[in-house]
Order: C-alpha cells, then sequence, then structure tokens
C-alpha cells in the first residue's frame, strides 16, 4: 500500500490499483452523526436512518503513513487514518478524533466495466454492480421481490416479504474484477452502495476498525487468500458421500418411510429428522419444540433406532438453534444460571416466535456458551448418539437486550451468528468429531467460515420465482463461496409454503437435479408438509429422485477431489464461471450456472415448462455434453435437450475425470 501525495490530495495504491483518490474537490471521506430506528419482528426488520449530519472532510493532511482529515484547512482534525501493508495486502486503521461520529461514508476508485462480487450470500444478483446493499443479517424474506403478490401478502400480514438484499449471512466483504478484494472490519450495519461509475461506497454506522485490502495476481490466488483470512472447512464426513440426507419430520413413521425411499433404489446416508424434539401447532404450520432433547412420544426407543441406521451407514440428524421455549424442561435451567440476555429492568427477555416465548442465550456470556456446548450439544445430541444438525437460526438477536460482555446489541446483532457457529464447533470438537459430525446453518457474518462446516441456502419458496426459489440458490452458493465458505445445499424442493403456493412434482425434480450436483443432498418437507407433495407420495418424482442420487454417489470420488481442493486451497465446490475462465469477461456476470470443480458445468433447469435450455459455455475448452457425449467449442451460446434426469451437464474434453463424467450416461 503506497499513498502518492499530490497538490490538494492524495491516491492510495495497492500493487498498481488505484485504490482510494482524494482531492479537495472530491473527498473520497464523510463523516457525520445519525439517528437510526431498528424495529424487529420475528427476524424481520424495517430500519430507517436520519443522518444529522454528514460532513465531507476535504483537508487531509499526510505524515508518513498516517493520513488527518478535517473539513477545512485550519479546522479539528475529526478522523485520522493509518495506512500499512505490502503490495499484496493491505490496511487503513480508523481512530476517531471526534466522539460525536458514528456515521462514516469512504469512496473506494472504481472502473468502468468493473464487476463486483460477494457482500456474504446473496441470492438475487451475484454481480452487485449498480444496486445498493445493506449488510445486516436478517429473515430474507418471502417472495423478495415487491412487485410480487406474495411478498405484498407476506408484508401485510407479517412485515416479512423482503427484498433483494435482504439475506442470513451479510459480510460486509467483496471481490473486484480488478483483481482485489475488500473488507471492512466491523460489526455495525453497513453499506455497499455500488451505483456510481466512478466510486464505491461504504457507509458504517460506527467508525470501523480497519479496511483491509488484498490484491492478487488471479481470482483463484484471490480466493485462496479470502478463505486463508477467514478460515477454512474440515473435509465432508466420510458417510455423506453415501448418498442423500432424507429430510422427513413424521415421528417415528419416518422410518417406515425411508425404508419405502431406500427399496425404490435411492441411495441414502442420513435421515434428518427435525421433529425429533417434538412439535407444536401454531397458525404457520406445525412448528417444533425448542427444548432440545429427544421426545419420547414422538420419537420411542430413539437411541436404539439410531445405532440400527449407523450399522447401515445411515446416519441420524436432528435440529437445534440457540434459543429456549419458557414451557421446555431447559429454560429454568437456564435461566436459575442467570444465562439469558436480559431486557432493560434486568430481567430474562423473552421473545415473540409466533405464538410461544423464548430466551436467548446469551453466548457473550463465557459460562453460558460452555453450558449450551456441553449441556444441550455434547450431552443431549451428540452422546445420545446424533451425527449432524441444523444449526438454525442466528439471525434473530433482538436489538434492545442486555448482554453479558456490556457491548451495544446493535453492534452484537451481525456477530450473533459467528458466535452460535463457534458454540456448535465447541461441542464437536468436544466429542473429537470434527470431520465427522455435521452440521449446517443458514445465518452467518464475518468469521462463520472457520466454525461452520456447511452453509444451506436457507427458506426458498417452493417455486421458480426470480428472488425466492430454486436459482436464488445458485447466486447464493457463487457469492458465499469467494468468501472462504467451500460447501454449500439447499433445500431440494424448497421451504417456504404460504398464500396458496405449493411445490409440485417439476420442482422437485428440478431441484433435486441441481442437488445431485452440490456438496451435499438433502430433502426437506417445508413448512406445511401435509398441503405439499413430498419425494415419496409420486412414483415418478420417487424414480427420479432416487436416480439422482445415484448420480450424485457416482460423482463421490471427484466430489472427494474437491474437498481435498477445498481444505489444502479453500476453493469452493461450487464455483462461479470466471474463476477458471478469467480471461472471458462474459463469464463475470453469469449466476444460472456454476462450475463443479474445476472440470464440470452445471447449468440447472430454473424455470417451469422447459424441455430444453440455452446456456453459455466459456471460451478456452472444448466441453461434452454428459448424456449426449456431443462435443461443443467454448465461447458460444448452446441449446441441449434437458428432459428430467438429463440436467444441462457438460464437462471438459480434457479431464482426470472423463471417464467416470461418462459413466454417467449409464445410470
Amino acid at each position: 500500500m503506497q499513498i502518492l501525495t499530490t497538490d490538494g490530495g492524495f491516491d492510495i495504491v495497492l500493487d498498481g490499483r488505484l485504490i482510494l483518490r482524494h482531492r479537495i474537490d472530491a473527498p473520497c471521506l464523510f463523516v457525520g452523526h445519525g439517528d437510526a430506528r431498528m424495529d424487529m419482528y420475528r427476524g424481520n426488520f424495517d430500519i430507517e436512518d436520519y443522518v444529522v449530519e454528514r460532513t465531507p472532510l476535504a483537508h487531509a493532511v499526510v505524515v508518513g503513513s498516517e493520513i488527518g482529515f478535517s473539513a477545512a484547512s485550519g479546522q479539528k482534525t475529526r478522523l485520522s487514518l493509518q495506512v500499512s501493508g505490502d503490495d499484496q495486502n493491505g490496511a487503513i486503521a480508523f481512530r476517531s478524533e471526534d466522539g460525536a461520529l458514528n456515521r462514516i461514508w469512504i469512496r473506494i476508485a472504481t472502473e468502468q466495466g468493473e464487476h463486483v462480487w460477494g457482500g456474504g450470500e446473496q441470492m438475487s444478483y451475484f454481480d452487485m454492480r449498480g444496486r445498493r446493499f445493506p449488510l445486516w443479517t436478517s429473515e430474507p424474506g418471502v417472495g423478495r421481490d415487491k412487485t410480487m403478490e406474495i411478498t405484498f401478502k407476506a408484508d401485510v400480514s407479517g412485515k416479512s416479504g423482503g427484498d433483494y438484499w435482504n439475506t442470513n449471512y451479510p459480510q460486509p466483504t467483496y471481490l473486484s474484477s480488478r483483481r482485489y478484494a475488500l473488507h471492512v472490519e466491523t460489526t455495525a450495519y453497513s453499506a455497499f452502495d455500488f451505483r456510481r461509475g466512478d466510486f464505491h461506497e461504504i457507509e458504517v454506522w460506527a467508525i470501523p476498525e480497519r479496511i483491509e485490502f488484498t490484491a492478487r495476481p488471479s481470482f483463484v490466488s484471490l480466493v485462496e487468500a479470502m478463505s486463508e483470512r477467514f478460515g477454512r472447512q474440515p473435509p465432508l464426513p466420510e458417510w455423506v458421500y453415501n448418498g442423500a440426507i432424507i429430510g422427513l419430520k413424521d415421528g417415528a413413521r419416518s422410518f417406515e418411510r425411508l425404508e419405502a425411499i431406500v427399496a425404490a433404489g435411492a441411495k441414502v446416508s442420513g435421515l434428518w429428522c427435525e421433529d425429533w424434539i417434538g412439535l407444536r401447532h401454531t397458525t404457520f404450520g406445525a412448528r417444533l419444540f425448542w427444548d432440545w432433547k429427544a421426545n419420547d412420544d414422538r420419537y420411542p426407543n430413539l437411541r436404539g433406532r439410531i445405532a440400527e441406521l449407523e450399522e447401515r451407514d445411515i446416519r441420524f440428524l436432528g435440529y437445534v438453534n440457540p434459543y429456549l421455549a419458557v414451557d421446555g424442561s431447559l429454560f429454568p435451567e437456564a435461566e436459575a444460571a442467570g444465562y439469558f440476555a436480559k431486557d432493560e429492568n434486568g430481567k430474562t427477555a423473552l421473545v415473540d416466535f409466533g405464538e410461544f416465548d423464548c430466551g436467548v442465550v446469551d453466548f457473550t456470556n463465557s459460562d453460558a456458551a460452555a453450558w449450551f456446548a456441553e449441556r444441550v450439544i455434547g450431552k443431549n445430541m451428540l452422546d445420545f448418539g446424533l451425527s449432524g444438525w441444523m444449526a438454525d437460526f442466528g439471525e434473530y438477536l433482538p436489538i434492545d437486550v442486555k448482554l453479558s460482555n456490556g457491548i451495544d446489541a446493535k453492534l452484537m446483532h451481525n456477530a450473533w451468528p459467528t458466535l452460535w457457529a463457534e458454540v456448535n464447533a465447541r461441542a464437536v470438537a468436544s466429542r473429537g468429531k470434527t470431520g465427522e459430525a455435521l452440521f449446517f446453518m443458514r445465518a452467518g457474518f464475518t468469521g462463520v467460515q472457520k466454525h461452520c462446516p456447511l452453509l444451506w441456502g436457507g427458506d426458498q419458496s417452493v417455486d421458480f420465482t426470480r428472488h425466492d426459489g430454486l436459482v436464488t440458490v445458485i447466486s447464493g452458493a457463487l457469492s458465499s463461496g469467494l468468501l472462504g465458505n467451500a460447501y454449500h445445499h439447499s433445500d431440494i424442493g424448497g421451504y417456504t409454503s404460504l398464500f396458496g403456493n405449493v411445490r409440485t412434482a417439476e420442482l422437485i425434480m428440478r431441484w433435486a437435479e441441481m442437488g445431485a450436483f452440490t456438496p451435499v443432498m438433502r430433502t426437506h418437507e417445508g413448512n406445511r408438509p401435509r398441503d405439499n407433495l413430498q419425494i415419496d407420495e409420486d412414483p415418478q418424482v420417487l424414480a427420479h429422485f432416487a436416480r439422482m442420487t445415484r448420480v450424485y454417489v457416482h460423482l463421490s470420488p471427484y466430489l472427494k477431489s474437491l474437498v481435498a481442493e477445498a481444505s489444502t486451497r479453500g476453493l469452493p465446490v461450487q464455483r462461479p464461471l470466471f474463476l477458471h475462465f478469467e480471461q472471458d469477461p462474459r463469464t463475470y456476470a453469469i449466476q444460472d450456472a456454476y462450475l463443479y470443480g474445476s472440470d464440470l458445468l452445471v447449468a440447472p433447469v430454473w424455470q417451469a415448462g422447459k424441455s430444453e435450455w440455452s446456456l453459455y459455455l466459456p471460451e478456452g475448452a472444448e466441453w461434452v455434453h454428459v448424456w449426449s457425449d456431443r462435443t461443443f467449442r467454448g465461447g458460444q451460446d448452446v441449446t441441449v435437450p434437458a428432459p428430467f434426469g438429463e440436467p444441462p451437464v457438460f464437462h471438459r474434453t480434457v479431464s482426470e475425470f472423463a471417464e467416470l463424467f461418462a459413466g454417467l450416461r449409464t445410470l
């Protein structure tokens, strides 16, 4: 990182890339004060800022590696920057000279035609250029498109419609097509604004610790650096490669249904029963009973059934989240020990989660975190025989609670998913099961990579819609994968069914096709199982699903090689096309296709009623359509047949796995 002074300003350059340009008449830094209004309703937030002051800091004084900013010459310095780093890694540290400041806006230099990706897990737009992205962990919303009726109804009924930027997993980090990455080290509410052609503006509702910059000569090396910075996941457990994880929440009958699915020829690695802890019924649908221990009435002799499955190398998975229902057995135990976050009166804060109240376990209290890891996950889950679970929520920390560490909950809200991931990882490590037990999360923030072994895409609608359907999972996998999250998957068939929106057989089959080409293949019954088609309720759907599980297992030698790459280099299993074809600018904005490793290209059918599919093949390779064995040159648009069971998948002509890929035609 170099500071190059000029008449009336300075430039900051990283390995030849202009990062900041400051001139008196075009300042790069603004500071001020804001008064935010934040309202939370069941994980959905209505946020509005009243900007009291936004002042350009036009005057800058450079002394060595430090820059002092003031509004004008002769006025008091309000903010100082300390610049450090070499030609590959740099940082700008912030020091406030004015205690009243709680807002900062900084403008990053850009170039015409630049692309930017990242922002955590972005579901609507992979290339973020041209839009503004608030970065605040929340429910993603239903429909996520303000022009749709379903989003309107969700907004009216529960303030839960969402928009394109809403995500369970935001992160103030982006990668640029100029081959550098920027990360803001803060947990405060922030926003990336990529709408201007001459600069990117970063807004933070606090003075951040620092902004980090990473430059590398290629996209691959840049992604490797991101993974090294934020942490790498352990390898996937060996048992995962045996097939799909079947999600059923039908009490003891789940075992009978599993046997029917296996009898239909499906390859199965696990049975996942969210309802292992029992159910309660609400107007939203059947909800789980949030008291984290086996429910003997719903699952008699569960420990024995788990052992029987494991003898067949089929694992049992459950569910947990970081809250305790007031009518459960664990709540009084935690309350007596003082493990809950408090309200303004110093009493246990209760949160309405939709017709039942819960306490928030305070993970800033080291004793509370240790108790949850050992008492709940260690003893009640791992020692009981569970091999994995959905570690749900994490984005629900209320912004008005009082925490043990004394930090404002508004500043801890974004950090909460990472603390939650750490609790789960600690429990797994305490039993020596890192890399063997598998938990998966939807919520995240900076640092979650180090603790969470697997992401899932959250609660997509059970449809093909552009902003909340099947296709959003691809964007989520690609954006999060660039930031060090190697493994991503989703609920086959989607999850959210509201206002008469229900699954079709076509949707399940297309989703299963995509799932076969992801690190983990897992089904979900959805929030309203009785209203929605399940994989074992239609012979055609079940036969198709069974075949796709065989595709997944057939590819396991290739997937294992990708897991090894993820462990040693940090490369994600699902990759944007530009990662290996950076010389082809047409790949930079593609978000509905991905590379599965470097040798397979997958373009899932994400629209209804399609029997053929068009896609772009990157320039720089020849491609073989796996189902027809036809060879295509890269650098062109192609259209191929896409009947059920033959999703558009291509492999490079030159690949050590070419014979394995050719074997897909015989399944």
